[in-house]
């Protein structure tokens, strides 16, 4: 396995086109277009949320990404690195987004407590589109956090999502060695994930225009068990299946004068060991042996809140025998208002 060849694609990235207006004196709208570099127009977000409840009450409905973890709710202009954890790759396809309802509740405490729960279509992976009636997914968090004096600050939290799949389609998957591009897999059955992040933050003297460090890790673990169709297209076996999947990141960022920030962040991941059903253990391997791995380092500066160039180096070993040697080049550019971003 020797390193693969050097790239330097030049292409657009994400581009987003956001709106957000009050409704009336109860609600507001908030609706964020993504623009296809390809052509076409995409709805990342598109809810109302109220604004009067009142009791630290908040409720959200419409499409919006979902609250669990840490990192999920950010939008890519956001993002401390180029790209997602691996973690977020391998188990939400970068970000889990749910069509449903949101209910937040926020302690009338000193110390930061916040409460929530969802109820959605389940059309975002691990789950898929079913006709039925009733909710697709479920999810459930919580965070804690505080201040201790005005240098540090930090908050922890665990979430818990749940949804099923039904026909889940997996193409070009490896069974057989050996086999050209791989065969077409169909899984069904119940998929459950549960998650803990923290995030710790220190600047000196409390003034984060100056100097910070942040300190942020996510580990999330999914269970899945239902029916797996091998090879839909030729072989049609269907047998038992269930596996333990589970990954994490580490990350820091660093901002070390104004304006100039470098970050270094480990991704890993564990596929687990497969329980196949008779009629397909010899076609499915149940464990790779392989654990992908990720190391990445950033170096950024900003010129405003509005305007940011990265370079980002990283060596990826996220697929058997295929490391690779990673540079990129990013601009990010805002236009306009945008609302503050979250802690």
């Amino acid at each position: 396995g020797q390193p693969s060849t050097a790239r330097c694609p030049v292409r657009l990235g994400e581009s987003e086109l956001g709106i957000s207006a009050n409704i009336d004196a109860n609600y507001r709208g908030v609706a964020t277009l993504a623009l296809d570099p390809a052509g076409g127009v995409g709805v990342e977000n598109a809810f109302v949320q109220t604004s009067a409840l009142g009791n630290g009450l908040n409720l959200k409905f419409g499409r919006y990404f979902s609250g669990l973890g840490y990192l999920n709710e950010q939008h890519a202009h956001a993002w401390d690195f180029v790209d997602q954890p691996l973690v977020y790759a391998a188990l939400w396809g970068n970000q889990l987004g749910e069509d449903g309802l949101q209910a937040k509740w926020l302690a009338p405490t000193d110390t930061f407590i916040e409460v929530g729960g969802e109820l959605g279509r389940g059309r975002g992976f691990p789950g898929s589109d079913r006709i039925k009636n009733g909710a697709g997914s479920g999810v459930l968090f919580a965070h804690v956090g505080d201040d201790i004096g005005i240098e540090h600050s930090w908050r922890v939290g665990a979430s818990l999502h749940k949804t099923r799949a039904a026909d889940r389609i997996s193409d070009a998957v490896p069974d057989l060695l050996g086999t050209t591009g791989g065969v077409s897999n169909s899984f069904s059955g119940d998929s459950q994930t549960t998650g803990f992040d923290f995030v710790w933050k220190y600047s000196p003297n409390g003034n984060i225009s100056e100097r910070y460090l942040k300190l942020q890790g996510e580990y999330f673990r999914r269970k899945e068990s239902g029916l797996l169709t091998y090879d839909t297209a030729g072989a049609n076996l269907t047998d038992s299946f269930s596996v333990t999947q589970s990954g994490w990141y580490l990350q820091s960022v660093y901002q070390f004068m104004p304006r100039w920030r470098t970050g270094l962040r480990y991704d890993r991941l564990d596929p687990g060991i497969a329980s196949v059903g008779a009629l397909n253990v010899g076609n499915v391997i149940s464990s790779y042996g392989f654990q992908p791995t990720r190391t990445s380092l950033m170096l950024d500066y900003s010129q405003s809140e509005f305007s940011r160039l990265r370079l980002q180096l990283a060596r990826d070993n996220s697929r058997q025998g295929l490391p690779d040697n990673q540079f990129f080049v990013q601009y990010i550019m805002s236009l306009g208002a945008h609302g503050a971003h979250q802690y």
